[in-house]
């Protein structure tokens, strides 16, 4: 039995430990924060429960993958419900599209606003699942040190299907000429962090993910998988240190040995550092052992950072649904404002999450839970009064289209931006989302899960391999912890 040492408690360290104690050992997740669950995790005011980060729930059969490897299902821990709409995209005042749940809905909405589009949709969704079923069973689970990981049959024989080398702009106007229909099938790599025509259509797959497999919500928020995730790793005997961050490893011999907290220096076999790749190498350890210097992370292409308020209404909200992405503003634009030059954006497209729609736990009685989201470039310069300039717009233009009073009946407000992205996650630049999913940042051109110097040592989560999002990171912390293992024995 060896002592293995996690650093951070988000979903990969989470994922980590528990793969690591499954082989019987004793592991330690460190986390610097007063709570786990890393970037998911959640606070409560005035009878207000609000989930801090993740909001989307998709890609449903990584989590039963996961709890699967240990005997479980997210059943055992949650109630899992099925958004219906699944989201709304709102494009103006009476120009909205409501994404149903069904695929004959979606069919039918599809054709309504451009004719023959509904047997185009099936094909592109066909193509998707391809993608898709691929990715997961061929692609994503690989510590991708090579790209010979990557060369089986399946692969070689589906190479063509799967564009790598085609963008998902150009892929998805070669379906679909509507321009709300094109938008909602780009809205899916906005997370991955570029815009659409600098990310392989490949990950397209993210379409069939969100309209064949649906969107989905744990009562009681997002913060019920991390919870469970936690009683899952302690009742394998995982151990959690919190308020207790990690100043330095300590390394004898080509491995790390020890250590240095904030309230001493434990020894340890092995270490998954799943906090911010970037601190972890640029303050953690000396310059001999790591894999990059400053110059190299100065050149990558990071996803958004984001502006974020937290808000409570004394009254219920009209016409808002659970998801609601507001794109009643040019979308190149703000892109333009987010990558190309960077710059708090003049008319930003926002996102607006309402749980208290699904959810009565999540708010007082006869009042709203609402989470406003505006992507930003990271790095920008982070003030209050930047932070309440853009309440006002987007409030302003939330109450416009819903045509409710909401700001004068806010009882809570919270904001959350780049400062605090880099004062709770030390995150690079206040980055929200890691590394951009561009081609030249796919798979083995990542930031590598090994440390190339340390034998036992390996990084998981949003700035290595899969990617950013919650499902890539429940299988960025399995990798790690697969490696640390074989590495070990």
């Amino acid at each position: 039995m060896k002592n293995f040492s996690v650093i951070g408690s988000g979903f990969s360290g989470m994922s980590a430990a528990c793969f690591l104690a499954k082989a019987g050992n004793d592991v330690t997740v460190y986390e610097k924060n007063t709570t786990n669950g890393g970037r998911a995790r959640s606070f409560t005011e005035q009878g207000f429960t609000f989930d801090m980060g993740p909001s989307w729930y998709w890609m449903p059969d990584v989590f039963e993958k996961f709890f699967g490897n240990f005997g479980m299902h997210p059943s055992d821990y949650y109630e899992l419900v099925q958004l219906d709409p699944g989201f709304q995209v709102i494009f103006g005042k009476d120009n909205v599209l409501a994404v149903p749940a069904s695929m004959a809905g979606i069919e039918d909405m599809f054709e309504g606003i451009e004719k023959g589009s509904a047997v185009k949709l099936k094909k592109f969704l066909d193509e998707g699942r391809y993608m898709y079923n691929t990715g997961m069973q061929h692609l994503v689970y690989r510590p991708s040190y090579s790209w010979a990981e990557y060369i089986n049959y399946d692969v070689l024989k589906g190479v063509t299907k799967l564009h790598v080398f085609q963008s998902v702009r150009s892929h998805v106007r070669s379906y679909f000429k509507d321009e709300r229909l094109v938008a909602l099938m780009e809205f899916p790599v906005l997370f991955l962090g570029a815009m659409a025509h600098q990310i392989p259509a490949l990950y397209s797959l993210m379409n069939y993910a969100a309209l064949s497999l649906g969107t989905w919500y744990p009562m009681g928020g997002m913060l019920k998988i991390p919870q469970a995730m936690e009683d899952l790793a302690r009742s394998m005997g995982v151990q959690f240190r919190n308020d207790c961050e990690i100043t330095k490893l300590n390394v004898a011999n080509g491995s790390v040995t020890s250590l240095n907290t904030i309230n001493g220096t434990p020894h340890t076999n092995g270490v998954i550092a799943t906090g911010d790749y970037h601190h972890m190498e640029q303050y953690l350890l000396e310059p001999q052992y790591r894999n990059y210097t400053e110059q190299y992370w100065t050149k990558k292409t990071f996803a958004p950072s984001c502006l974020i308020f937290y808000i409570g209404v004394n009254k219920r909200v009209k016409k808002l649904i659970h998801h609601n992405l507001f794109f009643d503003a040019s979308i190149d634009k703000h892109s333009n404002d987010i990558y190309t030059d960077p710059q708090w954006p003049e008319d930003p497209l926002f996102y607006a999450c309402c749980p208290s729609k699904t959810d009565p736990d999540v708010a007082p009685e006869g009042m709203e839970n609402l989470f406003v989201l505006i992507p930003v470039a990271p790095g920008l310069k982070d003030t209050e009064e930047v932070r309440e300039r853009y309440y006002k717009k987007v409030m302003s233009r939330m109450e416009q289209w819903c045509g409710d009073t909401i700001t004068e009946h806010v009882v809570y407000k919270r904001s959350y931006c780049i400062n605090d992205f880099m004062a709770d996650y030390h995150s690079y630049k206040g980055n929200a989302y890691g590394l951009a999913n561009t081609l030249m940042q796919t798979a083995v051109l990542k930031p590598s899960l090994r440390n190339k110097t340390i034998k036992n040592l390996f990084y998981a989560g949003q700035l290595t391999v899969p990617g950013p999002g919650v499902p890539p990171a429940l299988i960025s912390g399995q990798i790690a912890a697969g490696q640390l293992l074989k590495n070990t024995n």
